[in-house]
């Protein structure tokens, strides 16, 4: 079985970190902290003060683990119990939840809620259900596979 390790104060501060940076975001430009749309207008951006800031918000997200490294003097421990064809099957299924729901968790999840948005319940509400069922299938009844 799969056992989940529970840390409230690293899960705390990250919530922290992340509910500063949404938001500064919106505070200083006016812009919604969803990581998919951030991705999308970095890949076309409408100008190039619109692709520098996405750049930044990339740039840390992927340098993360190098800063994680060098403060731990190790990379964070990764596993991924479940067979590497449902790790595809299961980023098609994001993608195509992203695009039929217009927005991603972090737009939704942190951003939409925060605003009072209906349909950001309504996504927020469908991924964590979707998200306990999931976990709950590949955990109990495939065994982790």
């Amino acid at each position: 079985m799969i056992e989940t390790t529970f840390t409230p104060v690293s899960a705390a501060a990250g919530g922290a970190m992340i509910g500063m940076a949404t938001v500064m975001l919106l505070a200083l430009r006016g812009n919604v902290f969803g990581a998919t749309g951030i991705l999308a207008g970095f890949l076309s951006p409408s100008s190039s003060s619109d692709w520098a800031w996405r750049a930044a918000i990339l740039a840390g997200l992927v340098s993360g683990p190098a800063a994680y490294f060098a403060f731990a003097g190790e990379m964070p421990a990764v596993e991924v119990p479940v067979a590497p064809w449902m790790v595809l099957v299961g980023g098609f299924l994001v993608g195509l939840g992203v695009t039929f729901g217009s927005g991603c968790t972090s737009g939704h999840g942190i951003c939409g809620l925060a605003r009072g948005a209906r349909r950001s319940l309504v996504a927020t509400t469908t991924f964590m259900i979707t998200t306990g069922l999931t976990v709950y299938a590949v955990r109990h009844i495939w065994g982790g596979m």
